[in-house]
């Protein structure tokens, strides 16, 4: 199995920050697509990584690691 990092570096033009907490995904998009602020990809970046690395991640996020890992995050923790 083959596990990745995506990064999205995303600008958002904007009269006053938006100022919802927590700020989503889906929040931002709305603010692009129906809000009134303007945005645009400025970069994506891929990065192969690691079992152990991908386990770091999600805990850094907040999130399982057998949420992508499976049985296999269990066994090296």
């Amino acid at each position: 199995m083959s596990l990745y990092r995506i990064v999205y570096k995303i600008e958002v033009l904007a009269h006053s920050p938006i100022h919802q907490e927590p700020l989503s995904l889906k929040d931002i998009a709305y603010e692009i697509t129906e809000g009134h602020c303007s945005g645009q990809f400025l970069d994506t970046t891929v990065e192969k990584v690691s079992k152990e690395r991908m386990s770091e991640l999600l805990i850094a996020q907040g999130s399982d690691p057998s949420f992508l890992l499976g049985e296999e995050a269990e066994e090296s923790q």
